[in-house]
């Protein structure tokens, strides 16, 4: 039997109707079904294995949870938004049936995107290995007070940025915070990084982008209350001295590409005329 696996936004009134809606579509084709909201991330992975595909029905917070659900496997991913631009979603909240009866029927393929792995060395000696999709930030905490943080990329030194913080972005990422802080926006099935500085005081170098074969080390050189944010959703605090590698993971995240959807450029041209001026 067909197995569809489904995370929602439980805070969105929107997505609860859309589950709803998704659990009597499956009913009445034939197909198994499972739902949980984004942050039960112990029952998603209980229910994950032997699903054919997950679907999102929120924004790009509810997406980013669910990568992370499916993030070391080949279950395909895919958006429908809910939220308000949701550059990561490929269909809307209107089209939830269409894209059903799409999956259903065969129309669509999958598509690679390339996410991010990183090392976080603390002075103490501990370390830790995070996973994202989008992106991996070193960002002040909740004091208003710049950062001191030297960027490397591989054996090179490439600056030491006075700033609110630094982000490493993927390829899917580069539309999400990186390009709110004017990095540029990649070909998301592209493979590269890209380090852009935020709010950096007199910096020359304003966003880079950077070979996926290499690193981007970012330490911690004077600041208070620094912290590290994966993707949005996982902030740990980080202390003078401490250092976040970031490099491409070995294991992309599978996305489920609609056939006949709008192709990815004519999505930011869409996307992009609703941000607000």
């Amino acid at each position: 039997m067909r197995r569809f696996g489904f995370v929602y936004n439980p805070t969105n009134d929107l997505a609860q109707e859309a589950w709803d809606q998704a659990a009597g579509w499956c009913s009445a084709n034939g197909v198994a079904s499972w739902g949980y909201a984004a942050e039960d991330s112990v029952a998603i992975a209980a229910a994950l294995p032997g699903s054919e595909i997950l679907i999102s029905l929120g924004g790009d917070g509810t997406f980013l949870r669910a990568a992370a659900a499916v993030a070391g496997t080949a279950i395909p991913i895919l958006g429908i938004n809910l939220g308000k631009v949701g550059f990561l979603a490929r269909a809307e909240s209107f089209q939830l049936v269409e894209a059903l009866n799409a999956i259903l029927a065969g129309r669509w393929s999958q598509q690679e995107r390339m996410a991010l792995a990183a090392e976080v060395v603390r002075v103490s000696g501990e370390r830790e290995q995070l996973n994202a999709l989008n992106d991996v930030v070193v960002a002040r905490g909740a004091l208003p007070r710049v950062l001191r943080l030297d960027v490397a990329i591989g054996d090179s030194h490439l600056g030491t940025y006075v700033a609110d913080g630094v982000i490493v972005a993927s390829p899917t990422g580069s539309t999400g915070y990186s390009f709110s802080a004017g990095g540029p926006i990649l070909d998301p099935i592209s493979r590269n990084l890209v380090v852009t500085p935020i709010a950096a005081y007199l910096a020359t170098l304003r966003s880079v982008v950077v070979s996926p074969t290499q690193s981007v080390t970012c330490t911690v050189v004077a600041g208070e209350e620094a912290v590290i944010s994966v993707d949005g959703w996982i902030d740990e605090p980080l202390a003078v001295g401490d250092r976040v590698t970031v490099s491409a993971a070995k294991s992309p995240i599978q996305f489920a590409e609609l056939h006949g959807i709008a192709p990815f450029w004519d999505l930011v041209r869409q996307k992009v005329d609703l941000l607000p001026r």
